[in-house]
């Protein structure tokens, strides 16, 4: 039997109104679930630059989160390198920053987060600070954290994180190898200036004895000139609150 038109148009935006309120209705179910995932990836990629990425795969999440409350401590600096605890009358923590959406600001603006990985029991005694990092590669943005031993200097580790680059060429970069190139150097040169971490062209050199300079990544060179960026500018952001530890007017927690 042939439905008339109206009996179909109206038919078709009651569908659409059921199905669209079934989808909004599994998002808002599914939301908590999502955002759970995701703060637990954080801790995971925090507690990856400063430990063994096999320990961490073999925590189950409830142990990833005990690990990380009692060994991570944080705050949130300014480019001034002062803390900030509140903004818009709201309060502010290291972990509801979305550096993300930081990045889109002019620098000034943007609040960064600091992540103190410590001795068990006690806050004061910092073993790295860690430090969020976020720019472009070749696709899509990168991210990652970079961790510094307590001379705010020496890198402990780093891990990082892509939205679309390459398989097998800059998607690489997540990569315990690659990340590992990174461990032992240093970002500050022998008279105090921050000159960061180079990724150089080409791969394939030994840069053991370079301080300043890893290897590179064959056939993915934006990608890796987007690594560099991401580093240099965001070690620049940080500089007033390093310089601080350096001159120990910082503690590790207040």
């Amino acid at each position: 039997m042939q439905q008339s038109n109206a009996y179909v148009i109206t038919f078709s935006v009651v569908l659409t109104i059921v199905l669209g309120l079934l989808l909004s209705g599994t998002s808002e179910v599914l939301k908590p679930i999502q955002q759970k995932a995701e703060a637990l990836d954080t801790k995971k990629q925090i507690l990856g630059a400063v430990m063994p990425v096999e320990e961490i795969a073999a925590m189950k999440p409830d142990e990833i989160d005990a690990f990380y409350e009692s060994r991570i401590s944080s705050k949130v600096v300014n480019i001034d390198g002062e803390e900030v605890t509140e903004q818009d009358g709201a309060t502010v923590t290291a972990e509801s920053v979305d550096v993300g959406k930081n990045y889109k600001k002019d620098p000034a603006d943007r609040l960064y987060p600091v992540f103190i990985f410590h001795e068990e029991g006690n806050a004061d005694d910092a073993i790295s600070y860690i430090f969020p990092v976020y720019g472009n590669g070749l696709w899509d943005n990168i991210w990652g954290f970079l961790a510094l031993q307590t001379d705010v200097n020496t890198i402990e580790g780093v891990t990082f994180s892509h939205a679309g680059e390459t398989p097998g060429l800059g998607a690489r970069i997540t990569s315990r190898d690659i990340q590992n190139r990174y461990v032992g150097k240093e970002i500050f040169d022998d008279s105090g200036n921050l000159v960061s971490v180079d990724m150089q062209k080409g791969e394939g050199r030994d840069y053991s004895g370079e301080d300043h300079m890893v290897d590179g990544l064959s056939g993915a060179t934006i990608t890796a000139v987007g690594v560099n960026k991401m580093l240099r500018n965001y070690l620049q952001n940080y500089q007033s609150y390093m310089d601080k530890i350096k001159e120990g007017n910082e503690v590790a927690l207040k």
